[in-house]
């Protein structure tokens, strides 16, 4: 897979330093990754939830930080729509962002 949006993990772990060592490896697990479905992405991330619309929800540092992503399977691509923390994930509309 093919992260697009890497500028939001540096600018998170900017501000969230605690973060950073738990999105870089979440980078590189996905980086390394060739999914073709969610079966896929569930085998890399065992909680990671599909809330519909291509949204994929993981969770970051235990479930600290969750990380909303639009995964495109056709051309292996990964959007980063949205990281925070758990108070503000529950403040947005996660299938829609």
């Amino acid at each position: 897979m093919r992260i697009v949006t890497f500028a939001r993990i540096r600018e998170f772990s900017t501000v969230y330093p605690d973060a950073d060592v738990a999105l870089r490896d979440w980078y590189k697990k996905v980086e390394a990754s060739t999914w073709a479905n969610f079966a896929d992405i569930k085998n890399t991330f065992n909680s990671v939830d599909n809330v519909g619309n291509n949204r994929y929800v993981f969770n970051i540092r235990g479930n600290t930080y969750r990380l909303v992503a639009i995964v495109i399977f056709a051309s292996q691509k990964l959007y980063i729509r949205f990281i925070g923390t758990h108070k503000e994930y529950d403040k947005i509309d996660c299938a829609n962002i």
